[in-house]
């Protein structure tokens, strides 16, 4: 039975990106690991997934003499169980195990690539970022970026060989299940707490953004494009799904205010039932600065809701 790994810097991308894979490919012949650091969702993934998982304390931000560490206990990880392909997600996580399982002779090397965090950066950050995508596309063996637009991005850029791109299918890191998102699966009890949690108003129009509260997703350009709005259509509220993570990526001190003190502004929190927030939604509005393919526009599409994308960044489908 061939050996797989899939491996995240968070468990919560292999909770929400990734939710289902590890179980399917366990269940169609392959001994599958999962790789992540602690969090407060790892007991949820393993209980989903029924696979082994093993902690490797990785973080996002950058920190050298941490990530050399991870780099080592990744490397003699992947010596002792010796498996057939490791397969990486999200940016630190994809350097760290490319680089790792080249070392320990892994044949397969896969990293998806789901956006790419240079794009909204400057100066030396930006150049040390690059150099990190450049290396991982070159440890891995292949590189499957989850959009064409994406694909032809890294092309331009010079990021990966071609010869090593990919794009599964027609996109996308995982894909939605229609007997979850479907309005016809839902409900009316999670229709009703849902509504309670908006204090729905069925006189008003919701727009809708699901995902962290950081600078990268966009929250601070929709804030003040969403205060602008309101001044001239006080019948319109927004609704923030998600959670702040204030340690990599903080939105600025207005946008905080803003979702702190303005009457219009709804913030529902994380919330693994996002469905249901997108049924009593008008749109949903997805201003992130830098994706591939998003799950959450296949979520929304799925839901027969409305979609606004704006192109910030230039490499969104």
């Amino acid at each position: 039975m061939p050996k797989l790994i899939r491996i995240t810097t968070a468990p919560i991308s292999l909770n929400v990106l990734l939710r289902g894979q590890m179980r399917y490919m366990n269940e169609n012949g392959f001994d599958v690991v999962m790789v992540s650091s602690d969090g407060k969702e790892l007991e949820t993934v393993k209980a989903n997934e029924q696979c082994r998982h093993h902690i490797i304390p990785m973080t996002r931000r950058m920190t050298p003499l941490g990530d050399l560490r991870c780099l080592w206990l990744l490397y003699r990880f992947f010596k002792k169980e010796k498996p057939d392909i490791v397969h990486s997600h999200t940016p630190k996580a994809g350097l760290l195990a490319m680089l790792a399982a080249k070392f320990a002779g892994v044949r397969l090397r896969i990293h998806t690539i789901a956006g790419l965090r240079f794009v909204t950066t400057k100066g030396f950050g930006r150049k040390v970022l690059i150099a990190m995508e450049k290396l991982t596309g070159k440890a891995a063996t292949h590189v499957w970026p989850n959009s064409y637009s994406m694909e032809q991005y890294i092309i331009e850029n010079k990021l990966v060989s071609p010869k090593k791109l990919e794009v599964i299918g027609h996109g996308s890191s995982n894909g939605v299940s229609l007997s979850r998102y479907s309005i016809p699966a839902l409900s009316e009890e999670k229709i009703e707490e849902t509504k309670r949690r908006m204090n729905y108003d069925p006189s008003l129009k919701y727009f809708l953004s699901v995902g962290r509260i950081v600078h990268d997703k966009g929250m601070d350009e929709l804030l003040n494009a969403f205060v602008r709005v309101h001044a001239t259509n006080p019948h319109t509220r927004l609704v923030l799904v998600g959670a702040f993570e204030d340690e990599v990526d903080p939105v600025s001190d207005k946008a905080r205010q803003l979702i702190q003190t303005h009457p219009a502004v709804i913030m529902a929190g994380w919330s693994d039932a996002v469905e249901y927030f997108m049924h009593l939604s008008f749109a949903l509005v997805h201003p992130s600065h830098r994706e591939g393919f998003p799950n959450v526009l296949l979520q929304a599409g799925a839901m027969v809701v409305p979609l606004s994308v704006p192109v910030l960044m230039g490499i969104l489908i």
